[in-house]
């Protein structure tokens, strides 16, 4: 008789338990110390039938498995796996009454509950744990080691959630309170037993540390065993374990990576004593299904690749990675990193998920189960201080929104991606091109010229007025050759400041120098001071000294867009940006340079991709490689192959045969294409079971076009095959237009960043108004004439005030708003803010002044008419006397009055003191101070 759904059901029930480490034996075979676990077969239960597997451990009854066949939901037969606990016979040898551990499975899908958790619930599991887990859980201490004496009432068996009851309350000194909000929110999510949990911040927001924060607690307190931390790039990960080394215990003073092992996974081997292991998610998918990770993986963006896998090749159970290896996953980037080929790595261990991301899709919400534990957007982190508002700089050309047309007669010049060789051709007819073929397949130098030489035009006069070093500038290209162009007109047209460290391209394919190294030069050291990068850096990577973000390519995607755009939000220590741009004082917003119109089109939020078209025949390799056997896919990719091999010239074919193994791009796709052939698959199956006639088994059918594809796309995976195809694909010739010129349409802050200056000039306005009886320095200046000299200390109180939440604005903040509205009123924008330019700004939003004009230029203009006044009343003064006076001036431009104390520090220390002042002066030196302080600052 052919087997029942039960009996296929207990097959694969026995395959996973032995592929577990379980000794499976039948009643009358058993012997209980075969191994650490047994399980028993219909084993007899007195007033309960048989329990279908009696789990033993340690030669003592744990647990039970009741199965089902395929198809039966589980959560309605957990009562009698239940009662099996209950019902083992006196005499025989057990852990507890009732047994703590109960599956239900049906070989495809299993639930586990844990009779040792406080309130016990059961979870899905993707296979069972190995008894030595079991018995882990059974001997695991009430607490974990680092809480010294300190016990938990649950006895001897406490479990990870058990011990999650008793965290101790979070130290909040260091935190931010999103990231106090973050921790406290996800440890209540993970006491009430919730799987997933997703914690939105905002890029900037300090996503990493607050993770860190919560992975010390729940290692150090509610001892979890191992934490894995995914990333989906090596340089990311690089950059998530330099903080774990930096981070400081709250509790003592040991960092983290003093108290416990932290392990960046580069080889297939994890390390069993680290506590956190970081991992590209790309390295552990290929570590579960057995397999060495491509040397071109683990760098590289796999934005998107997950999600062309309709139906992803299974991840088996690798007894080398036991399901319970990790108690914790955090995944970074969360958004990127859920779709069919990378969730199977999410949902293979029995671990709590953690997503982290500043930018969801709904598919995101959808994974992890609608639990938002933390949600922080950027308006947020902004109003906060926690991220910096930004400005759009507007800069249009006529090409970029037009394309150009280049008549017959004219020549161009013909560039060989790959060599990069050059060939002037003479044109027979018209060539025209539109601008989404700009920079794509043809080049326009003046088009990508003057852009670039607008954005230097009007950088210290527009964007960042009275600048003399240029910002730290991130401009993302379209693609490596684009980069390659935009590197060398940016060093042509900041002239002598465009050395080659003054800008440098950022890429995978940058040689010479790591990406790695040039990413952390770019982020610490004060060249290069333009970064061009195509997507490297446009997620996660922490650059916090960037001002200005240039799009020179277009984004599609809403997510990676905000993503891209992040890079600037980072704030920054004044010092620590003084030290990488030395006259940047502090940084209170950044500015994205808009070349393409990117924040002016309407996106969509992430998803999986609809059609193959669209995707690029790198992206189809590298779902290859990863197992994706899907028949759209690897038509896709023949058909990408067969296109090639119309355009590939004699030395083309002979590289792609040396990597082959002497195969061509037809062969390849030939092969390919009869892969797929469903008569082929019966015909092969037919011979592997040496059939003539009659029907052939499913399975057969299916391991031959499994074999079959996987011959087929052999020579795929090699990276030398893949890196080949690619170069060789991506060698057609690009058109440089060097005849069309092209003009600016518009270079101007955008109305978005105009109705941002208004909102900040009418809420300032509204500030004064509310304040005016609260704040010293607006009491003095609102009551005429100034019943109190104003000082330097009531100044402060007032810069304070505006620079606290929910404002958090400083005096060139609120100079560039009025700027931005009123520029013919506005005198200085250019010229570096100081603290009294506060009264100059008040004076100016109480319509006291009809100009705003900087503090100090009006002490100088009130000086040289006392000055005048002077002369006239027939009073002259020495060199040294107007030295003295200048000096006096420039102290009271600065802190509104002058006390005899000042006299005592530089520069008037230095030129003899108050004591000399008296000598050039004499009597009159007290109504001449009293005369200065009033008539300066009036």
């Amino acid at each position: 008789m052919p087997p029942t759904p039960e009996d296929q059901a207990r097959e694969t029930i026995d395959a996973l338990l032995i592929a577990a480490g379980w000794h499976v034996c039948d009643v009358k075979d058993t012997n209980i110390h075969a191994a650490r676990g047994v399980a028993i077969r219909e084993f007899p239960l007195p007033g309960h039938g048989f329990a279908d597997y009696l789990l033993y451990v340690d030669g003592k009854a744990a647990g039970v498995i009741e199965a089902k066949r395929e198809g039966v939901t589980l959560t309605g037969v957990e009562i009698q796996a239940q009662k099996y606990t209950k019902g083992l016979p006196a005499g025989l040898p057990r852990v507890s009454d009732p047994l703590p551990f109960a599956y239900q499975s049906t070989g495809t899908e299993t639930r586990f509950t844990n009779g040792l958790d406080p309130q016990p619930r059961s979870r899905a599991v993707s296979a069972f744990h190995r008894a030595e887990h079991l018995a882990e859980l059974l001997d695991a201490p009430a607490s974990s080691e680092s809480m010294g004496e300190q016990r938990l009432p649950y006895g001897r068996h406490a479990t990870f959630l058990s011990r999650l009851q008793e965290m101790p309350e979070l130290k909040t000194e260091g935190l931010w309170p999103a990231q106090i909000k973050a921790i406290q929110n996800l440890e209540t999510s993970l006491k009430e037993n919730r799987p997933r949990a997703l914690i939105q911040m905002a890029t900037g927001s300090g996503k990493t540390f607050t993770s860190i924060s919560f992975i010390y607690r729940l290692i150090k307190f509610a001892g979890a065993r191992r934490v894995l931390f995914l990333v989906d790039r090596g340089n990311l990960g690089d950059q998530t374990l330099k903080e774990f080394q930096q981070y400081d215990s709250p509790y003592n003073n040991f960092k983290f990576t003093e108290e416990y092992i932290v392990q960046k996974l580069q080889s297939n081997v994890i390390d069993q004593t680290a506590r956190v292991c970081i991992c590209t998610i790309q390295r552990m998918y290929s570590i579960l299904k057995g397999k060495d990770l491509p040397d071109d993986m683990d760098d590289q963006s796999l934005e998107g690749l997950g999600s062309l896998f309709k139906q992803a090749e299974p991840i088996e159970y690798n007894p080398n990675i036991p399901i319970e290896a990790f108690d914790i996953i955090v995944t970074d980037e969360c958004h990127r990193s859920i779709y069919n080929l990378w969730a199977q790595v999410l949902e293979y261990f029995d671990a709590y998920l953690i997503g982290l991301t500043a930018t969801p899709s709904k598919q995101t919400f959808g994974f992890f189960n609608q639990n938002l534990v933390m949600e922080y957007n950027h308006e947020m982190a902004v109003a906060d201080g926690v991220n910096v508002n930004y400005d759009v700089y507007r800069i249009r050309t006529a090409i970029s929104e037009a394309g150009s047309k280049v008549e017959a007669g004219y020549s161009v010049q013909i560039l060989e991606r790959e060599t990069r060789n050059k060939r002037w051709q003479e044109l027979d007819e018209d060539f025209s091109y539109d601008p989404n073929q700009l920079d794509r397949s043809v080049t326009t130098p003046d088009q990508i010229r003057t852009i670039i030489r607008t954005f230097r035009e009007k950088l210290f006069t527009e964007i960042y007025p009275g600048r003399t070093w240029v910002p730290k500038t991130l401009i993302f290209a379209k693609d490596d050759n684009h980069a390659e162009n935009i590197v060398e007109i940016v060093r042509e047209e900041f002239g002598d400041k465009g050395s080659n460290e003054f800008c440098k391209k950022i890429t995978y394919r940058t040689s010479g120098e790591k990406p790695k190294d040039l990413i952390n030069e770019f982020r610490t050291s004060p060249m290069p001071r333009i970064a061009v990068t195509v997507d490297m850096i446009a997620t996660g990577t922490d650059i916090k000294a960037v001002e200005i973000v240039m799009f020179m390519r277009a984004v599609k995607s809403r997510s990676f867009f905000e993503q891209m755009k992040g890079r600037g939000v980072r704030v920054i220590k004044s010092d620590d940006l003084l030290s990488i741009t030395p006259d940047a004082g502090a940084k209170d917003h950044f500015v994205i340079v808009d070349a393409v119109g990117v924040c002016e089109r309407d996106m969509t939020d992430s998803r999986p991709m609809e059609q193959k078209p669209t995707v690029s025949l790198e992206r189809l390799m590298q779902a290859v490689v990863f197992g994706n056997t899907d028949g759209d896919v690897l038509t896709s990719l023949a058909g990408r192959l067969a296109r090639m091999e119309h355009r590939l010239s004699a030395d083309d074919d002979e590289r792609i045969r040396e990597v082959t193994g002497g195969l061509g791009v037809k062969d390849i796709s030939h092969n390919i294409i009869a892969a797929l052939d469903p008569d082929r698959h019966i015909a092969q199956a037919r011979a592997d079971l040496h059939m003539e006639t009659g029907p052939v088994p499913d399975e057969a059918i299916t391991a031959a076009r499994q074999r079959m594809i996987q011959e087929a796309i052999g020579p795929l995976h090699n990276p030398k095959t893949r890196e080949t195809l690619d170069a060789i694909k991506k060698k057609n010739e690009i058109i440089i237009d060097t005849v069309s010129k092209d003009q600016v349409l518009e270079s101007s802050f955008s109305a978005t960043s105009v109705d941002r200056a208004r909102a900040t000039v009418q809420s300032f306005e509204l500030f004064i108004k509310e304040h005016k009886d609260e704040i010293t320095a607006l009491q003095i200046l609102f009551s005429r004439p100034y019943r109190h000299r104003l000082t330097f200390a009531a100044v402060k109180e007032l810069a304070e005030a505006i620079e606290r939440p929910p404002y958090l604005w400083n005096e060139s903040q609120l100079w560039n708003a009025y700027a931005a509205l009123e520029s013919s009123k506005v005198k200085g924008a250019s010229g570096r803010r100081i603290l009294t330019d506060l009264v100059s700004l008040v004076r100016f939003a109480m319509h006291e002044d009809a100009e705003l004009i900087p503090f100090p230029d009006r002490v100088h203009a009130n000086f040289e008419a006392w000055m005048t006044q002077q002369q006239r009343g027939g009073r002259s003064f020495t060199d040294e006397q107007r030295q003295w006076l200048t000096m006096i001036r420039d102290h009271i431009a600065a802190n509104l009055s002058i006390d005899a104390d000042d006299f005592e520090y530089a520069p008037f220390s230095q030129h003899g003191g108050l004591g000399r002042l008296h000598q050039l002066f004499g009597d009159g030196l007290d109504q001449i101070l009293t005369e200065l302080s009033e008539i300066l600052a009036a």
